[in-house]
């Protein structure tokens, strides 16, 4: 059987418990073998001040993870991509032997009509969105949800059924966490600094990555 694969993308500026939470409650709902986290290079949508290194967020990602089913990669620098549909499409190519869904807060799905091909994004594999308080009736009237209303499925029976098709869309629901890389910035603005400097190796594709690796804006 092919593992089941949640995809959680973002800067993780730094990661904290509230991306493991909501990587925990999507593997248990979901019935998923585990959880990427893909690190990513930049994020035009974010302010570039205050972006640590890709190697502290990773760092701290890494951090977070430990003793969890939560494997964290860059593999967007290694592919080179700038897009989401195209680190997508990448990533399918090289673990085929995977079944993958992308999981993404309810604030996301309210502003995904503007992410590049995001059409072809649902194609490529499900989407499961996480409620975020103060963004659920964005994420309803959205054009991507009037797109994929006909498409959605229950937690339960997508966890049931046997066969991962997209366009799929899965709408969960769990107790708000409070916390946010946000709020961390702000309480330690130098968080970076004592995140540590040992060697790094993708949890993915198992590379090194380079200590002289710049933040690059990723495209969504």
């Amino acid at each position: 059987m092919p593992l089941k694969t949640g995809l959680l993308g973002g800067s993780f500026n730094p990661a904290h418990g509230g991306h493991r939470r909501i990587s925990l409650f999507a593997m248990e709902a979901l019935g998923l073998d585990e959880v990427w986290w893909l690190v990513s290079p930049g994020n035009p949508l974010k302010p570039k001040r205050g972006m640590a290194s890709l190697q502290a967020r990773y760092r701290s990602a890494v951090t977070m993870a430990r003793r969890a089913p939560i494997r964290v990669t860059a593999i967007e620098r290694e592919l080179g991509t700038r897009y989401t549909v195209d680190t997508l499409r990448g990533i399918t190519r090289r673990y085929s032997k995977r079944d993958f869904i992308w999981l993404m807060g309810s604030d996301n799905l309210a502003g995904f009509h503007r992410w590049k091909s995001w059409r072809q994004i649902a194609r490529t594999m499900p989407i499961a969105t996480i409620a975020r308080p103060g963004y659920d009736a964005a994420a309803v009237a959205s054009p991507a949800m009037a797109w994929l209303r006909p498409h959605k499925v229950s937690p339960e029976l997508f966890r049931t059924r046997g066969d991962w098709s997209a366009p799929a869309l899965i709408m969960m629901r769990f107790d708000p966490d409070p916390r946010s890389a946000t709020v961390i910035r702000r309480a330690d603005p130098d968080w970076a600094r004592a995140i540590g400097k040992a060697p790094l190796r993708d949890q993915v594709t198992h590379r090194s990555i380079p200590a002289t690796a710049s933040p690059e804006a990723t495209r969504i």
